[in-house]
């Protein structure tokens, strides 16, 4: 009898928990057993392992094999397992020196002729491993970089770590010897922080108030729903925020790569990192769009995080979709439970909604449009109040004019931008790096200073469009914006008068 255990990980969610891999062999008829909740791809592990130990010249025992999965009241799911299974069952027969596994996590997928593959979510493996306080992580070779993310971008907390890839099963016999594979954490290329690379504002012409709303959604975080006919530049607008934001921090990278990691397309990023731009189509589930299913996914909502979302004809996405964005739009996370777990997925993203203003696209003061007034209030019903309340800036644009669409381009990108990034290094400093998007109520009140030209303009307006106590609280996060943008320290009257006109019947 002879038994053997190794630290590996499994993702739930795109948290990386710790699992311990117990292999046990004993006389017996000839089996192979993973127990321990483990999905069908961890049981299919079984015939990988076989074929890659017999295939990379080790022996593999014809008795009664066990692998327990600890703990066991955690569902497994993944190819992640096959090397901390194949590594436990080498140790078992001393083919591997099991001293030298002490200390040591693994994780990867086996080729069936024994080459080590990558698996999503090594990042937050890594992560993982070092706060756990383990000396090594064994990876496959294309997923060394992936680990050394943390170091790169978390300070250098995670150097302690040392990251070993591996290109096949039998380079585990170097483990612990002075041939031991390692990986150059300074000769490696550190991602480069990019602002994101988008259409140029400069391109999105005769539209100075949807201009302006963007700048605005940029300096602030704010949400952004626009309402106009087909081509009024609605969806070019879109895909302009982007190249406005600044670039994204270390901390905001490693969220953004964590994420991107445990989706299994870190590796696509690594080169130059940019905030995400996501735009589903107005098919998508649910669960595709906020996340869910079995185990838990990240949804569009997710992907999008610290980045923008974008969704385009808002009126044909699915009503408990749209109604799935309440959290997320308000906490900045979205919260799945299960009957034995609860997921967290991290959401704070820059929600821009286009929509037409009726079926045709026309809109209701359009000469040409036929559409009934109940099929009208129909259409625009379908954005609810509690959905439109939540979204800070509304703007409604029209078809421009031919002499401005033939006429000099307006202001770039960069300029824009580099505006943006002084309001927010202004909003930043006042506040501890919570940009005004995000603030609460109880943050509005000690970081908004109102001038009494100010208080009077927002009581005005509170009863003049009826907002409702949130209402209230984004339009004066919208009013600081402003105040920030012009480089004021007290918000006044026009601020706040500015932050009204982006308030439209609905949201109140």
């Amino acid at each position: 009898m002879a038994s053997a255990s190794v630290r590996t990980f499994t993702l739930l969610g795109i948290e990386a928990r710790e699992v311990v891999v117990e292999v046990d062999v004993t006389q017996g008829l000839p089996s192979f057993s993973v127990v321990g909740l483990p999905d069908a791809a961890v049981r299919e592990s079984r015939e990988r392992v076989r074929a890659a130990i017999t295939n990379s010249g080790f022996t593999f025992p014809q008795q009664r094999i066990t692998a327990s999965l600890a703990p066991a009241n955690l569902r497994k799911g993944g190819p992640g397992f096959d090397l901390a299974i194949a590594a436990a069952l080498l140790a078992c027969r001393h083919e591997l020196d099991p001293s030298a596994l002490a200390g040591v996590a693994l994780a990867g997928e086996l080729a069936l002729d024994g080459t080590v593959r990558s698996v999503p979510g090594v990042l937050a493996m890594a992560e993982r491993a070092a706060e756990l306080g383990i000396e090594k992580i064994v990876v496959a070779t294309e997923s060394a970089p992936e680990a050394a993310l943390p170091a790169h971008l978390n300070g250098g907390s995670a150097k302690d770590l040392r990251i070993v890839p591996v290109h096949r099963l039998a380079d585990l016999r170097m483990l612990g010897m002075a041939a031991e594979p390692g990986y150059d954490f300074a000769a490696a290329p550190r991602p480069t922080l990019a602002a994101t690379a988008g259409r140029d504002l400069a391109d999105l012409r005769g539209q100075p108030a949807l201009r302006r709303a963007l700048e605005l959604a940029a300096a602030g975080g704010h949400g952004l729903l626009i309402l106009g006919p087909p081509g009024a530049g609605k969806s070019l607008a879109a895909r302009c925020l982007p190249s406005l934001l600044p670039p994204l921090t270390d901390a905001e990278a490693l969220e953004v790569l964590r994420i991107a990691s445990a989706c299994g397309r870190a590796d696509a990023s690594l080169a130059s990192l940019q905030r995400p731009f996501r735009a589903p189509h107005h098919t998508v589930s649910t669960a595709g769009l906020i996340g869910g299913s079995t185990p838990p996914r990240p949804g569009e909502v997710t992907l999008a995080h610290r980045g923008v979302l974008f969704l385009d004809e808002l009126g044909e996405f699915r009503r408990d979709a749209l109604e799935g964005l309440r959290q997320p739009l308000e906490d900045g996370e979205v919260t799945i439970t299960r009957a034995a777990y609860t997921v967290r997925f991290p959401s704070r993203f820059l929600l821009v909604a286009a929509s037409n203003p009726c079926p045709c696209g026309r809109g209701p003061t359009h000469p040409e449009c036929e559409c009934p007034p109940g099929a009208v209030r129909r259409y625009q019903g379908r954005i609810s109040g509690a959905l439109a309340d939540r979204i800070d800036l509304a703007v409604t644009v029209e078809q421009p004019a031919g002499e401005a669409l033939s006429g000099e381009p307006g202001e770039p990108s960069v300029a824009v931008r580099a505006r943006v990034i002084a309001a927010r290094e202004r909003a930043a400093e006042r506040q501890g790096g919570i940009p005004n998007g995000e603030l609460d109520a109880a943050a509005l009140r000690r970081y908004v200073r109102l001038t009494r030209a100010g208080r009077q303009e927002l009581a005005r307006g509170y009863r003049a469009l009826g907002l409702s106590g949130r209402g209230h609280d984004r339009v004066l996060r919208v009013a600081r914006t402003i105040a920030d943008l012009a480089d004021s320290d007290l918000v006044d009257a026009d601020h706040v008068a500015g932050a009204l006109a982006m308030r439209r019947k609905g949201m109140r």
